[in-house]
């Protein structure tokens, strides 16, 4: 299986280019459209969205994921494997998350170019190609990294901000609820939440947080939109506050 995480958007050629690729030289494998709305050019909201969601997700599954704000620039092409998935794309810092929570990781570089390849377009003349050969059983051929090319150790293991709004509204954070101490509010757009198991929990047009069904702290309102409603977007900073601490007003 093939899984696309971009930020294309919703309409548009691209998606449908990749598509076109890969259904020409890997037709055997399933396509499955994960993400085409992933934070735009922005690689490090996305990794903790892609973290996330490629945990779901059977081993052997390969990731092919274009997030690229610097594509035709110094950022190498990287193949990444993390507990028997794989991922190609750029090494930007998409794949950290990815890395970190790995028991078992490697990142090398790709070693491979078509005769013709777009400045532009990695993701249809790059990326595509390697995926389809991954998902075939075909070694890409690839070089090792120097690991301060790739990694980012200064972003932290859980973002405390959001990194995406679903087609609900909802407001999905770069925090692990797991992660969160017993009781803990959040506090974002100068509103603070307490937490809920699920939306029928709270009454019509309560807004709160919950662990959303891939682990994620999830800003939500009941029958309502987090986006519209609390005036919550891509990039809103989140704060954590314990349980006996003081918070924004509800």
């Amino acid at each position: 299986m093939i899984a696309l995480f971009t930020d294309f958007g919703l309409g548009g050629p691209y998606t449908g280019q990749m598509k076109a690729v890969l259904n020409r030289l890997a037709p055997s494998v399933p396509v499955v459209d994960l993400f085409a709305d992933a934070p735009m050019g922005d690689p490090r909201a996305s990794a903790y969205l892609l973290a996330a969601y490629a945990a779901w997700f059977p081993g052997a599954t390969v990731f092919l994921c274009v997030v690229d704000p610097g594509v035709g620039g110094e950022r190498p092409a990287v193949i990444v494997e993390a507990d028997g998935r794989w991922f190609a794309g750029p090494g930007n810092g998409l794949f950290e998350l990815v890395q970190r929570r790995a028991r078992v990781e490697r990142c090398l570089e790709i070693a491979w170019a078509p005769e013709r390849m777009s400045a532009s377009f990695h993701g249809r003349d790059l990326f595509a190609p390697v995926a389809a050969m991954i998902a075939r059983g075909d070694a890409a051929p690839s070089r090792p990294i120097d690991a301060r090319r790739v990694r980012r150790p200064d972003w932290p293991d859980d973002l405390a901000e959001v990194v995406y709004v679903d087609h609900y509204g909802n407001a999905i954070t770069g925090l692990r609820a797991a992660a969160l101490p017993p009781g803990a509010r959040l506090v974002a757009g100068a509103r603070a939440f307490e937490r809920a198991r699920t939306f029928s929990d709270r009454p019509q047009g309560e807004a709160f947080w919950y662990e959303n069904s891939n682990g994620l702290a999830e800003i939500a309102v009941n029958r309502g939109r987090a986006d519209r409603d609390l005036g919550l977007a891509v990039g809103t900073p989140v704060e954590i506050v314990a349980r006996g601490n003081a918070a924004a007003a509800p």
